[in-house]
């Protein structure tokens, strides 16, 4: 399984300044596909969203940016729209074509340098990147860790950067079976989480808040919460961003429902979560012909989304000294 790019449709391409300790991850679909969201945080950064709620007019989006650089990484999704409107690919009008691109952000400026953000030009340089991938002999594995949006993503800051961890972006696919054989669920997740990422099957903690900045032991974010701990991360500091898609038929309804059984993964794999302090989104994408009942669906979503972020902070590395598993 290659992630995202199992469904049939959707391009994947990432835009990386280690330098800067940022980037964005550009989720094309060049054909259009029908979308949803699940907005469960309260600490948002976003662009186009209303694209995306059934009682909009448009039944079709061309892209989803996942950025780093907070509010500021918007721009980024200027240079997707751009390479689209080159491309011919948009909402065809009478005298332009004009891509439906929608977005959302993370802080990220507290680890790397707080001046660099993706920029139009990476954007571009995403878009181009999801293109080039996909015309490659086999078209290779969705790339994850530290790269695009999820370069300067971590995790557990209830105490403090200086008692977080690395994380970055993962993605996983699952199949369904027996009647539903061929039928997809893919998850892509960008995790930034002010709480702890846990082993969904067994509770334990994968990565999140270290009890001090040279322990390797883990204080529980909850935990350390429940005690009276004020959070240190400042409101909109944390944010987990999710991709979900299908090559299963659905419309925009139940798009945003399957958006919403996918955040059952986010809950069962991250603790805190949802929190003020977090600005978590799940978006859906479906972009097939295929038959499936979507409670089936919301069950692969909800399994492929907690993969993801397992995925995510397994294979980040450290990064401007905030220790990451993958060393």
């Amino acid at each position: 399984m290659k992630g995202l790019t199992d469904i049939d449709g959707i391009l994947v391409g990432h835009a990386t300044d280690l330098q800067g300790v940022t980037g964005c991850t550009a989720i094309l679909c060049p054909n259009g596909a029908v979308g949803g969201i699940d907005i469960r945080g309260s600490a948002t950064g976003s662009t186009e969203w209303d694209l995306l709620t059934p009682g909009h007019v448009t039944e079709r989006i061309h892209a989803i940016v996942l950025t780093g650089g907070s509010a500021y990484g918007l721009e980024s999704a200027s240079g997707v729209r751009r390479v689209l409107e080159a491309r011919g690919i948009g909402y065809k009008m009478p005298s332009a074509v004009v891509p439906l691109v929608a977005g959302a952000v993370i802080y990220d400026l507290g680890i790397g340098k707080p001046n660099a953000r993706p920029t139009r030009e990476m954007g571009e340089a995403a878009a181009a990147a999801a293109s080039a991938d996909a015309g490659k002999a086999g078209e290779e594995a969705v790339k994850e860790g530290a790269v695009g949006a999820g370069t300067g993503a971590t995790v557990g800051k209830v105490m403090g950067m200086s008692h977080a961890m690395k994380s970055g972006l993962g993605t996983a696919t699952v199949a369904l079976e027996g009647s539903y054989a061929g039928v997809l669920v893919s998850a892509l997740a960008v995790v930034n989480a002010l709480g702890d990422v846990r082993e969904p099957a067994t509770g334990k903690i994968l990565a999140g808040t270290r009890v001090s900045a040279a322990s390797q032991e883990f204080a529980d974010s909850a935990a350390v919460l429940k005690r009276g701990t004020r959070a240190r991360s400042r409101t909109g500091g944390n944010t987990t961003l999710v991709v979900v898609a299908t090559n299963a038929r659905l419309n925009k309804v139940a798009a945003s429902k399957l958006a919403a059984l996918g955040s059952i993964g986010m809950a069962r794999s991250i603790s805190p979560v949802w929190t003020t302090a977090d600005g978590d989104v799940v978006f859906a994408l479906s972009a097939g012909t295929k038959q499936a009942d979507l409670m089936a669906l919301g069950v692969a979503a909800a399994e492929a989304v907690e993969q993801a972020i397992v995925r995510a902070v397994k294979l980040a590395p450290t990064v401007g000294g905030v220790p990451g598993l993958a060393g």
